[in-house]
């Protein structure tokens, strides 16, 4: 069925595509801001429509206007993430120092690799380390060992004391392990990567460059799933990643607070994380130790002594997704605890340190996050069976905003091929994903990592 619908909608986007009318504007010379405007007013339009076509929904007049609002707000709240996206290369562009052509900033680097039998991986992403376009003197990794994993032994064998093994006997978990990393490294910038994730070297040095402007703590690289053409759930996790990295975190990084930092690939100043390792290491949750979102609670801190976190699309990542719904479905509960547990601990300073942030982006994403599966279960289980009918208002109405992401999708990376799967993300996401945060905060207290 989903097959299907992705045949049908390919050609249509393909007709309407934003080369048609990119073309269109470049034969009468108008300047990527007119296009880009031209993408807000378009937008605009879908606004209106949107909302039109959802607040149909509501099936009796005194809940209209609940609904009118909530659509407007959700909308609007979408539409204004594209918006930042495209600000994004031009607020970057002014805080990253531009090197001149007779001098390299060449920090001290160290790569941190907590991991847990991964042998089939891991040995890919210690030797990505060491072929970075970067000066091998001045690249350090470091693996923390925390189970069993022979092959690091030959590793050791091939890179000698470029390569240090921290071997656990007892597991600890990965936030342990990044510290143990962060205490033990020479580096001036310490990148934390997973073991299955690792940089493509030739733009390793677009990591480090950022972190020449002092108020810079932490810097996110752009990922893509490695194993993107597996089966339809990669596909659609590759385009979910495309539109998490290109589009959400390049909105959040126009302002300078990408509120997390991937763990799979991200860079991180010494220098501001050391005052704060316990603190973070030590973080409770209703009397238990948090136990995921290590990546989110890291940038977190960064935020909150004040520095600036960035998300670079010059620096490509890869990283391997689960391949089976039941590792998907575990990592997207694993992420949902993590976020709405961060969430909370970032409210306590956002609104003092970042205000304009706070009150236009981070609460109303809360909001938005929270009220999506309460207006969902509405839509798409109690109207058609208490009303009756098809939910097909609120339907065409998530349609039209994928429609938008895949506009702006398209514009950004031409030779991006997974982008009909967006609205395979789409369907997923409103029949299931918006449903998993219920079971995410019901099993809050169950600390397991959930492994894939």
């Amino acid at each position: 069925m989903i097959a299907k619908v992705i045949k049908f909608v390919k050609p249509i986007v393909k007709t309407f595509s934003l080369a048609s009318f990119k073309s269109y504007f470049l034969r009468f010379n108008f300047s990527r801001i007119i296009y880009q405007l031209f993408l807000i007013f378009f937008g605009s339009i879908v606004l209106f429509f949107i909302i039109l076509i959802k607040s149909k929904t509501a099936a009796e007049f005194h809940s209209t206007h609940l609904i009118l609002f909530y659509t407007f707000f959700v909308t609007t709240f979408e539409l204004s993430r594209i918006v930042g996206a495209m600000l994004y290369k031009r607020a970057t562009s002014k805080i990253i120092p531009i090197n001149n052509k007779n001098t390299f900033y060449e920090p001290l680097v160290t790569f941190v690799i907590p991991c847990k039998n991964e042998e089939k991986s891991i040995a890919k992403t210690i030797s990505k380390c060491f072929e970075a376009d970067y000066p091998k003197e001045k690249l350090e990794v470091i693996v923390i060992n925390d189970g069993t994993i022979n092959i690091l032994r030959k590793l050791k064998r091939i890179y000698g004391n470029r390569l240090v093994v921290v071997d656990w006997k007892i597991n600890r978990g990965k936030r342990h392990g990044m510290a143990e990393g962060f205490k033990r490294a020479k580096g001036e910038i310490v990148v934390q990567l997973d073991s299955d994730s690792y940089i493509e070297p030739k733009t390793f040095r677009n990591l480090i460059e950022p972190f020449q402007n002092p108020e810079i703590g932490a810097v996110c690289a752009h990922a893509d799933p490695e194993n993107a053409d597996e089966n339809l759930l990669t596909k659609m996790q590759a385009a979910y990643y495309f539109m998490s990295f290109r589009i959400l975190k390049a909105a959040e990084s126009t302002f300078m607070s990408v509120f997390c930092c991937s763990g799979c690939s991200s860079a991180y100043r010494k220098s501001v994380i050391l005052p704060i390792l316990d603190k973070w290491l030590n973080e409770m949750f209703l009397g238990l130790p948090v136990t995921w979102g290590d990546d989110r609670a890291l940038t977190n801190w960064v935020l909150r002594r004040d520095y600036k976190t960035i998300y670079s699309d010059n620096v490509q990542a890869y990283t391997i997704v689960p391949t089976t719904f039941k590792q998907f479905l575990k990592q997207q509960i694993r992420w949902k605890k993590g976020w709405f547990v961060n969430s909370i601990f970032a409210s306590r300073f956002i609104y003092k340190k970042q205000p304009f942030v706070s009150f236009t982006y981070f609460f109303p994403l809360i909001f938005v996050t929270l009220i999506t599966p309460f207006m969902a279960i509405r839509a798409l289980i109690y109207n058609p069976i208490v009303k009756g009918g098809i939910p097909f208002f609120y339907i065409m109405g998530v349609f039209l905003i994928s429609c938008v992401i895949v506009l702006y999708y398209r514009y950004v990376a031409r030779d991006n091929k997974y982008w009909p799967y967006i609205f395979v993300w789409s369907v997923i996401n409103m029949i299931i994903l918006s449903f998993i945060l219920f079971y995410a905060l019901a099993t809050i207290q169950n600390r397991k990592w959930g492994t894939r």
